[in-house]
């Protein structure tokens, strides 16, 4: 099937339309590019080809976002961390990719979060200064970027009794301060890549998930579909590996170092009413902090560990339990109230896919992975195929426009310039437009536009009002609208992808029934011969 380039395709994700497009691609059509990896960096790549006048076709073994993609601590960074460790450059693209989400293409899925640093006792006064030159220098980032004020408020000093009225849980014996700042926010990193990869769709590309690339090479690959175990070549001109941790699987001589980065899940009621995220500063560290998250579904993440990890890649990585007890005594190093192990309700953890440049000529011998670069690399192999490697969620757009200008020039595409920076997400629009719909605030940061078309299903059905679980604020609805429009195939797609209730087992536990009974109506629906 091929989608004419003049015609703009619809951005709905659905299981039909994946068996329609596999089948055209069974049938010995060939694509300008095929990606391999839906996570950020994989569907900004789809986008981007897509974009700029290619025929696509974008796989996955799994599901959009199904690896590191959704571990995030769902921050986009504007590289202060990068300016301690000298690595302007690093720091000035973090900071310039995050202006380009927040005010240009997502600014319904980012929006600003503060965060208070509180001046405990276990930080020094030089600590103090150097952390506060630090926040300075971010905001010169910020200015340099050209993002602006009124995007991103600048920081300052807080007061002991500020600070705690932002973060009552803090401990007042000793605390001097805060420091204010405030960096980018993903209200949820999952829905990024579902709206990378459908804004792809929009364009024409083919999105695929359940097809597992079996083997890669310059001119396609060997795929399996994982519904029915059919196997079959997809053909393409050039091909883009974006599979992450997992590209040293199927391109030969990649080298990578992952590092595991642990969140806690914790319930609200147990942090006082934060208003603010915290950094909070790991003892005897002098760059380092555990970050406490709020996200206003009644629950806290707390994270994140940067450990080395050995071995084969899993896909789901396990949470060690030495992960959780470091997190909960960072906390219980500046906080007022006591959380022991009980009072975790959820842990998840992502591998980063750092490039091991440890053979480099000149690299440093340090054996944490907390040292190695957050730089991307673009790698071609003898015989074409384009691997992008490193980096981190911020960065992806830059990371999917450099693997397709690699693409590009190795196979001599004919291709236009990329568009991506300036180029919308579906459900992107101006705040101004987005404070006017009408819909309930929480929809709208999560779908944009398409908001009042989600809380239009519970309108017209009562049933789909509900929570899926109680407490939650997640309604049948999303549910319903992930099915028919963001390519969710099974519970999995929806409790842990599509929404977040999975991190938490009692409540993935308690939703699973809903779920499975979206799934069958929506397929009895589409069986039955007057559905629409």
């Amino acid at each position: 099937m091929s989608h004419p380039r003049t015609t703009r395709a619809s951005s709905s994700l659905s299981a039909a339309r994946r068996r329609r497009e596999l089948a055209g691609l069974a049938d010995g059509e060939q694509v300008d590019v095929l990606v391999v990896g839906l996570g950020a960096t994989g569907a900004g790549a789809a986008l981007d080809a897509a974009s700029r006048g290619l025929t696509v076709a974008a796989i996955d073994a799994h599901d959009l976002a199904f690896g590191t993609s959704r571990w995030s601590s769902k921050l986009i960074h504007g590289g202060l961390r990068y300016l301690a460790t000298g690595q302007l450059d690093v720091a000035h693209e973090s900071a310039v990719e995050r202006g380009v989400l927040m005010e240009r293409t997502a600014p319904h899925l980012v929006a600003a979060q503060p965060f208070v640093l509180p001046l405990t006792p276990l930080v020094s006064r030089s600590q103090a200064a150097l952390a506060r030159a630090g926040l300075h220098a971010g905001d010169l980032l910020r200015a340099s970027a050209r993002t602006s004020r009124s995007t991103l408020p600048g920081p300052r000093a807080l007061s002991a009794v500020e600070t705690r009225h932002m973060a009552p849980a803090l401990r007042p014996a000793g605390l001097r301060g805060g420091l204010l700042s405030w960096d980018g926010r993903l209200s949820d990193d999952a829905r990024l890549v579902t709206a990378l990869a459908r804004t792809a769709a929009a364009h024409g590309a083919r999105i695929l998930t359940r097809t597992r690339a079996l083997s890669l090479d310059g001119g396609g690959a060997l795929v399996r579909d994982e519904l029915t175990g059919e196997e079959t070549r997809i053909r393409a001109r050039a091909v883009v590996n974006a599979t992450g941790v997992w590209a040293g699987g199927l391109i030969d001589d990649i080298r990578l170092r992952p590092s595991r980065g642990t969140h806690l899940v914790l319930r609200s009621e147990d942090l006082g009413s934060l208003t603010a995220g915290m950094h909070i500063p790991i003892p005897g560290e002098s760059n380092r902090f555990v970050l406490v998250l709020p996200q206003g579904d009644g629950r806290v993440y707390v994270g994140l560990t940067d450990e080395p990890v050995d071995g084969d890649v899993p896909d789901v990585p396990e949470v060690p339990e030495t992960d959780i007890g470091f997190l909960l005594d960072v906390l219980g190093s500046a906080l007022d109230v006591s959380l022991g192990r009980a009072d975790v309700i959820g842990a998840f953890a992502g591998l980063r896919p750092l490039l091991d440049t440890s053979g480099a000529p000149g690299a440093a011998g340090s054996s944490r992975t907390a040292d190695i670069s957050r730089r991307h690399a673009v790698l071609t192999s003898p015989d074409g195929v384009v691997t992008v490697v490193g980096g981190k969620l911020t960065t992806y757009r830059r990371m999917a426009q450099d693997a397709l200008d690699a693409a590009v020039s190795a196979r001599g595409l004919a291709a236009g310039p990329c568009r991506t920076a300036a180029l919308p997400l579906v459900g992107a629009a101006s705040p101004g437009t987005l404070a006017r719909l009408d819909a309930p605030r929480r929809l709208v940061r999560r779908y944009g536009t398409e908001a009042p078309a989600v809380h239009a299903l519970g309108l017209t059905d009562p049933q789909l009002a509900r929570p899926v679980v109680p407490g939650h604020p997640v309604t049948v609805a999303e549910l319903v609208w992930a099915v028919r429009h963001e390519g969710a195939l099974d519970e999995g797609d929806l409790l842990d992808r599509r929404t977040r209730i999975g991190v938490v087992p009692q409540d993935r536990e308690t939703a699973l029934s809903t779920a499975t009974e979206v799934l069958r109506h929506e397929d009895d629906e589409r069986l039955t011969p007057h559905a629409s």
